[in-house]
Parts: structure tokens; C-alpha cells; sequence
């Protein structure tokens, strides 16, 4: 027998098999790279706050001048400063009203400056949410600005006055310069003058009457238009037991008291 030879071997028609393409890859390069792009607007809009926050921190006045600031006031309403101490039958109906997380947060609700805001970019309802110090710092520093501008002092100076001062001196300061309508300025004017006795001997209805009234002062007139104190007045009560400073059976009997207001003639303490 002669040598062999092996048959060759057919040859694959279509070469090696190609390699699987990365499709897979792709969608998560994608997502990384926007994650990325997405990562570093945040940064930069971070970045962006922090030097405006740094900006507005250096442009206000020190928390310090509220004390001088608040003095002048008074001096020029002519009453007394300081005032007398705050009474409770003001602070709770006021903070409840205004401010129902005053003694938690640091001079401002961040959640309420956002969305006031954001009713300022879209054009929405503003639906307030202005903290004591925010106020505080409106009747002090910025009594006749108004805008976005004066609203940013506004913000920055009430952190500061969080910082400075204690939440018992910023409501001294706070009943002190409040304009509480019928020309009265200052918590014991206005209950000298409404009530004819002094704040100390405030009523929860009294207290509540006059604690609403800083918030539209010519609309909540209880002289000048008694109808729409009364409104107020019953609001206000309302917010009391919505937060637990009253029962229901407590507020019942508050909006039954007479609210004791005195003829003009005898105004006064």
C-alpha cells in the first residue's frame, strides 16, 4: 500500500465567527455620561449659591443694628424701649399664626422660601411663608423696599438675626416695631389703646386680636372695620387649636369673651 494522504478538510465558508458587537455598552456609556454632565450642574449651581449666599452675607447690615434700629423706631412713635416682656397670651396666638415652627428653624423655612420663589419664576399664587425673623428684618432694615431683592436681604438678614439673638429677644423686637393699626406701634401702645390696660394683662381673644392684626393692620382694624377683625380674629383662634395651644371647648369660650375694647376717650394705661 502507498502513503496516504489525508483528505483535506473543508473550509468554514464564512471565515471565523465575527465578534459580538458591544451593543449593551453603549446605553450605559450614554447614561454615564449624562449622569457625569448632570453631576456638574449640580456642582456648579451649588457653587453658584454658596458664593451668592457669601455675596448677600457680606452686603446686609450686621444683626447688630437691630437693637439701634428698633430704638429709633421707638423713639420716633414715641413709646418706650425696651418694651415690657412679651406675654404668652401674644406669642402663641402670633407664632401659631405666623410662624408655627419659629423655636425649630434657623431664622427661615427653607421649604416656604422655595416655593415662594419658584411663584416668582412661574408665575404662580405666592402663598407667603414669611418666618418672624423674615418680618423682623422687613419692619427693621427694609421697611420700604420691595422686589426679589429687597426679599433676599430679607432672608439673610433673618439668619443672622437667628444667630445673634435669642427667639425671646427676637419677639420683644418683633412686638416692639410691629404697627398694630388706629396709629398704635408697639404691643403695650396698642393694648394700652385698644384694651386700656397694659399687655401683661392681655386676654387669649385680646392677645389673638392683636397678634392678627400685624398682618394687615388697615384691614383688621377692629375700630375701623370690625367685621373683618372679627374674621381674623376667629382665623387665628382656629391656627391656636390647629397647633394644640387651645382645646376646641378653650377656643369656643375665647371667640364668646367679650373683647373688651375701650371708647377712644379712655384709652390709655
Amino acid at each position: 500500500m502507498g502513503n496516504t494522504r489525508p483528505l483535506p478538510q473543508p473550509e468554514a465558508p464564512f471565515g471565523p465567527p465575527a465578534p459580538k458587537r458591544a451593543t449593551a455598552a453603549r446605553p450605559q456609556s450614554r447614561a454615564r455620561r449624562y449622569l457625569k454632565r448632570a453631576a456638574i450642574t449640580i456642582l456648579v449651581l451649588i457653587l453658584i449659591a454658596i458664593l451668592g449666599v457669601g455675596v448677600l452675607w457680606i452686603a446686609t447690615p450686621s444683626a447688630n443694628e437691630a437693637t439701634q434700629l428698633a430704638q429709633a423706631q421707638a423713639a420716633e412713635h414715641g413709646i418706650a424701649y425696651p418694651g415690657p416682656p412679651v406675654p404668652s397670651n401674644f406669642s402663641r396666638p402670633l407664632i401659631a399664626t405666623e410662624d408655627k415652627r419659629f423655636y425649630a428653624e434657623p431664622g427661615v423655612d427653607v421649604l416656604a422660601v422655595g416655593r415662594v420663589f419658584w411663584a416668582k419664576i412661574s408665575n404662580g399664587s405666592d402663598q407667603g411663608g414669611a418666618t418672624l425673623e423674615q418680618q423682623l428684618a422687613k419692619m427693621l432694615y427694609t421697611p420700604t423696599e420691595t422686589g426679589l431683592t429687597a426679599e433676599l436681604k430679607q432672608v439673610m438678614l433673618a439668619v443672622k438675626l437667628n444667630a445673634t439673638y435669642s427667639k425671646a429677644q427676637i419677639l420683644a423686637l418683633y412686638a416692639e416695631v410691629a404697627y398694630y393699626g388706629h396709629g398704635y406701634y408697639g404691643l403695650e401702645q396698642a393694648s394700652c389703646g385698644y384694651f386700656g390696660h397694659p399687655a401683661a394683662d392681655l386676654t387669649v381673644p385680646q392677645g389673638a386680636m392683636l397678634a392678627g392684626v400685624v398682618n394687615a393692620p388697615s384691614l383688621d382694624d377692629p375700630i375701623n372695620d370690625p367685621v373683618s377683625a372679627r374674621q381674623r380674629l376667629e382665623h387665628v383662634i382656629a391656627r391656636m387649636v390647629a397647633v394644640g395651644d387651645l382645646t376646641s371647648s378653650q377656643a369656643k369660650a375665647a371667640l364668646a369673651a367679650p373683647l373688651g375694647i375701650v371708647p377712644r376717650a379712655q384709652a390709655g394705661c
